[in-house]
């Protein structure tokens, strides 16, 4: 809740109480016999109505007691009961209905001793009995109607979510649904020409033959369609992580990359994001490696400090500083993960040869 919104209701508050004194005042002041006791029980019971919001029961009690005290008093017309009509109002607004019941009745009481019961006076006291009565009805009806508001308004968030919630899983159940495909149509096809041109080469290197470049060309192709393929099906499978760093650089040594893994710092828990975050960069980190540095080593360190964790990856390949790499998706994907955490990404050729990723992922907390 903002501070004018806060203020904008203190000054209505403020405003009803001094409306309804004034209306009251001025009647009292045609009235010779009002005294300086009665201007002040009138100026008690106004003022109390500023406070309805935070304190109803006690607005209530005040503007029921002064209220009384005045008619009993001064014995006025029926416009004195305005404060007190107001603060039965506000207490049936918020609930308490029988408050609000015992309170008209205990002024109505102290109205009908002003004088000798008289056609005039019970009169004015019926008059006022349905306001009393106008004053609770309106304030349960304003009440249920606040609730259905509020609950009017919790459905149709919850509708919300729940339509957001099934668009994800409509999201979920295609991207399933086009992996199935994809891997259906076109892994079996690619790895049949793998598979017949991995045969080819055999026997022509058997028979002593000289393999042809296209037939070489076909097969590395074909793996790297593959490679390709598989990535793609983890994409759409799920964003999640499918295992550790750790475990990255063990898959990288297995397919023939040298991969070392150094973990400085103190290891510790990292929230889902950041965790997952960390596996996409060492990901795809070791996959330019694999592609674009040729056979280089690769070093992969994570390096935890007290407010950030360091990312570092770097191989002694190719790349040269004087031939600047245009970012590929891969590069580009990495850097919005790491901006979206608040951290910080270089990615460039290193001076001396080589490629180095450096990623820097804000904990703060959350580790």
């Amino acid at each position: 809740m903002s501070g004018h919104f806060v203020t904008g209701r203190r000054l209505a508050d403020a405003t009803l109480a001094v409306v309804v004194g004034a209306l009251v005042m001025t009647v009292a002041a045609f009235d010779a016999d009002t005294g300086p006791l009665d201007y002040a029980l009138i100026a008690v019971g106004s003022a109390a109505l500023a406070g309805y919001r935070a304190a109803p029961r006690a607005v209530l009690a005040v503007t029921t007691a002064s209220g009384s005290a005045y008619v009993l008093h001064a014995h006025p017309g029926p416009v004195s009961a305005l404060p007190v009509f107001a603060a039965v109002h506000t207490a049936a607004r918020v609930g308490h209905r029988g408050l609000a019941a015992a309170a008209s009745g205990v002024f109505l009481a102290a109205f009908m001793a002003t004088g000798p019961t008289s056609q005039e006076v019970v009169e004015r006291a019926m008059l006022l009995a349905g306001w009393f009565l106008c004053a609770v009805v309106t304030g349960l009806a304003d009440s249920n109607w606040q609730a259905y508001l509020r609950q009017t308004e919790q459905r149709a968030l919850e509708a919300e979510r729940t339509r957001e919630e099934a668009a994800l899983r409509r999201a979920g159940e295609e991207r399933l649904r086009i992996a199935r495909e994809l891997h259906d149509s076109l892994t079996h096809s690619i790895s049949i020409v793998k598979l017949q041109a991995g045969v080819a080469v055999h026997l022509a290197r058997k028979r002593g033959e000289e393999i042809p470049p296209a037939l070489l060309a076909i097969q590395d192709a074909s793996g790297e369609a593959m490679r390709e393929l598989r990535a793609t099906l983890e994409l759409l499978r799920g964003d999640e992580p499918t295992g550790t760093p750790a475990l990255l650089v063990e898959r990288a040594c297995a397919a023939g990359l040298s991969v070392d893994l150094t973990v400085t710092g103190e290891e510790r828990p990292l929230t889902a994001t950041v965790d997952r975050a960390v596996y996409r960069i060492v990901q795809e980190a070791l996959t330019n490696a694999a592609r674009h540095a040729g056979p280089a080593k690769v070093t992969v360190e994570l390096a935890y400090a007290d407010d950030d964790l360091t990312i570092h990856v770097a191989d002694d390949g190719t790349a040269d500083p004087a031939r600047p790499t245009t970012p590929g998706v891969g590069l580009t994907g990495m850097r919005e993960r790491v901006t979206a955490l608040g951290g910080t990404l270089h990615a460039a050729p290193r001076e001396g040869g080589g490629f180095e990723i450096r990623a820097s992922l804000p904990l703060g907390e959350a580790g």
